[in-house]
């Protein structure tokens, strides 16, 4: 039973992850996105970390106390930079996330 759980132990890498918000200035704007934070998230996956941004954005108890933007919204987006692994950017959308396109940052 001991190997079993250092066996499920060591799949569930967490891996620390480079997170930048974008904000249009008003919400529900299609275009004039502007980076509004930048931080670091741990998980194990795109999923765990997207869940993570969208509950610590989205609760007035556990916004960082230098952040000075707007709830996490539809239409906000998540990029998610892993170097030489890939860049990934995540919008919100009514469904959920999203995977789009490289963004035009203004």
């Amino acid at each position: 039973m001991q190997l079993l759980k250092s066996l499920k132990l060591s799949y569930s890498h967490v891996t620390e992850y480079d997170i930048t918000l974008f904000q249009t200035p008003l919400f529900g704007q299609k275009k004039g996105y502007k980076k509004v934070y930048q931080l670091k998230v741990a998980g194990k996956n795109h999923e765990e970390i997207l869940y993570k941004v969208f509950a610590t954005f989205n609760t007035l108890d556990s916004l960082p106390k230098d952040y000075h933007a707007r709830y996490l919204g539809t239409g906000d987006i998540v990029f998610i930079d892993e170097g030489r692994n890939g860049h990934f950017y995540y919008q919100l959308k009514s469904g959920g996330w999203t995977t789009i396109n490289r963004i035009h940052i203004r």
